[in-house]
């Protein structure tokens, strides 16, 4: 096998060999690459290489964007102040970077108002349009019409 290390050079040597090397290191042999002809084996300290790789992991989470879905909930008659009101909120929540889901709720019978349904959820997409913008337009989904808004990158 191919033995390979930090502060030596790449030698093909038998596996008794190889572990005896690693062993007057005082460190591990590890197979590296088992289908390589002959494998590679790598003179290193295990522990130290899993913990450094644990460690890249945790960064490498740690920098990934973490998406925050905020919702609103809307009525097919929701008056206009009270729109106003849950509009600023979704405006506060695309500044902040976080999508908006928006939903508008069907009660009872008011189902048939799904075209007022529809109007109002794009009236809402036009109010916030210059900070976020519609990734899906308004679907029903049962007893509730949603929308869902992407902020918008400046």
């Amino acid at each position: 096998m191919r033995v390979v290390g930090d502060n030596m050079e790449p030698v093909i040597v038998s596996l008794r060999e190889a572990l005896s090397l690693a062993e007057q290191a005082g460190l591990d042999l590890v197979e590296i690459s088992p289908q390589a002809n002959p494998p590679v084996c790598k003179i290193m300290d295990y522990q130290k290489f899993i913990y450094e790789q644990k460690r890249k992991q945790k960064e490498i989470k740690a920098k990934s964007a973490k998406v925050v879905i905020k919702e609103i909930r809307l009525g097919p008659q929701t008056d206009e102040h009270d729109f106003e009101f849950k509009s600023n909120h979704a405006i506060r929540f695309l500044k902040e970077g976080c999508k908006v889901k928006v939903d508008v709720f069907f009660k009872g019978r008011s189902i048939v108002y799904k075209d007022q349904g529809e109007l109002i959820l794009l009236k809402f997409a036009k109010a916030v349009e210059e900070y976020g913008k519609p990734e899906q337009m308004p679907k029903l989904e049962g007893k509730r019409m949603i929308m869902i808004l992407n902020p918008v990158k400046k």
